[in-house]
């Protein structure tokens, strides 16, 4: 075990110091799971016999370790993986190691949030996986192009092993060059991928974790005991163990705990008949919104560019109608109300998250329900959403008085002001004349309609 350990490494010193001539950085792909852990590990340990050797200037090549953070990680893994990328940039500094960590998020307008409570997504499925393009690959592959821009050219690591899946070799032995490390990426331009693990067992991957230390300075067994929290009944898990704590540990997948794209999310589902029962309302609200996905009550019959999207049995099919994403709103707040009572640290949506969600709904010109109100009836305290557009309470007096008569001017005016309000908050005006022109649009119509 150790000499097929001993071998993989110095194909990485190979790799990374003689066989590549050029200034090409390294890219981990890092999640803080079981695979992208060795591989961090066995990377670390080469760059250690690097440094040592005669020619230290080989260590000039920088080594990015990617962690993607989609907002609505599993908030173990989460704070976990937070812990590990602080152990590993400040390790890697004391040991003048070229490893440089960094966090990727989606754009705001992008998040799973702003999609699902803001725009009206249907919240995804396999026939409908918009989030695995704007909350993990969109940014990662952001930061890849700016490296490529510096560089010219980028070489990703990938903790992928053949053992994985039939499918998981099929794709990877697809692109692979015989006799060569480093395969075109399938979709990045002037991208390579080296995968040094691709042939370890599952079996030699727990060994690795259970048995070395970890170069960062971070304990395994706080790993290894998530995996084996987070076990299902039905998932086998032949690991080697190394002494008798080491019980059984599960191959679960960690992933969004918001996800509705698997049926069953068998490791959270673990996670709390394991002790951890504090995520239960995180797991009924998950189940919730696949539940509530396509009843026709919650959707819309027209999509947001206009389309109809009424299918032949009369069924609504587009996106989540206002009061419903307000509604799921209000019940993921009082969840994070509840959690914070303990884990005060948890937050399930952001503040940005939370104005991002009004400016979209000021958008649709939905201006019946106000984020702000909603923020402060649960919590007793203010999210700002204001700035000068806005009126203060004696500007508001005198507009009422004013428009006494006809309050409807009073409403007309105050919505143009929170649309004036949205393109500030969003630091663009795109958008803002048409905006204007459909609210006064249908001011026009709604009095028309009343003559």
């Amino acid at each position: 075990m150790s000499k097929r350990i001993d071998n993989i490494i110095d194909e990485i010193i190979d790799q990374y110091a003689f066989t590549d001539k050029s200034q090409r950085p390294w890219i981990i792909g890092f999640s803080g799971g079981k695979d992208s852990t060795v591989l961090l590990m066995l990377v670390w340990k080469a760059l250690e016999k690097i440094r040592k050797m005669p020619t230290p200037f080989q260590l000039r090549r920088p080594v990015y370790v990617v962690c993607n953070d989609t907002l609505v990680e599993n908030p173990i893994i989460s704070s976990y993986v937070d812990d590990v990328l602080a152990k590993i940039s400040v390790a890697a500094r004391e040991q003048n190691l070229p490893i440089i960590v960094k966090k990727t998020v989606p754009l705001l307008e992008e998040t799973y949030w702003i999609n699902v409570l803001g725009k009206g997504y249907p919240v995804p499925n396999n026939a409908f996986r918009w989030c695995t393009t704007k909350l993990k690959i969109k940014p990662t592959s952001n930061f890849l192009l700016e490296q490529i821009d510096k560089k010219g050219e980028a070489i990703v690591l990938l903790g992928t092993r053949y053992e994985e899946s039939v499918a998981r070799e099929r794709s990877m032995r697809k692109h692979e060059i015989d006799g060569q490390r480093l395969s075109k990426h399938q979709t990045s331009v002037n991208t390579y991928v080296y995968a040094p693990i691709k042939e370890l067992m599952l079996e030699e991957i727990w060994y690795i974790i259970n048995t070395f230390p970890s170069p960062w300075g971070f304990d395994n067994s706080i790993l290894f005991q998530i995996y084996s929290d987070a076990s299902a009944d039905d998932y086998e898990c032949p690991t080697v163990v190394v002494n008798k704590e080491h019980s059984s540990c599960g191959q679960s997948r960690f992933g969004c705990w918001t996800c509705t794209v698997v049926k069953k999310d068998k490791s959270m589902s673990a996670l709390i008949e394991n002790g951890q029962s504090w995520m239960k309302p995180l797991l009924e609200y998950r189940n919730s919104l696949v539940d509530e996905r396509n009843l026709h009550e919650n959707r819309m019959p027209e999509r947001r560019d206009g389309r109809p999207a009424v299918r032949e049995d009369g069924t609504n099919w587009g996106p989540y109608r206002p009061s419903y994403r307000y509604q799921k709103l209000k019940e993921l707040l009082l969840i994070q109300k509840e959690l914070q009572k303990e884990r005060p640290h948890i937050f399930l949506i952001t503040n940005q998250e939370l104005i991002a969600i009004q400016v979209t709904w000021n958008r649709d010109l939905y201006f019946d329900k106000n984020v702000g109100d909603l923020y402060r009836g649960i919590f007793g305290k203010d999210i700002s959403t204001n700035n000068s557009a806005s009126l203060n309470n004696t500007e508001t007096r005198i507009l009422k008085e004013i428009c006494e008569d006809d309050m409807g001017y009073f409403h007309l005016i105050d919505n143009l002001l929170s649309l004036q309000e949205t393109k500030t908050l969003m630091v663009s005006k795109y958008g803002l004349h048409n905006d204007i022109e459909n609210r006064i649009e249908r001011f026009v119509t709604s009095r028309e309609n009343e003559n």
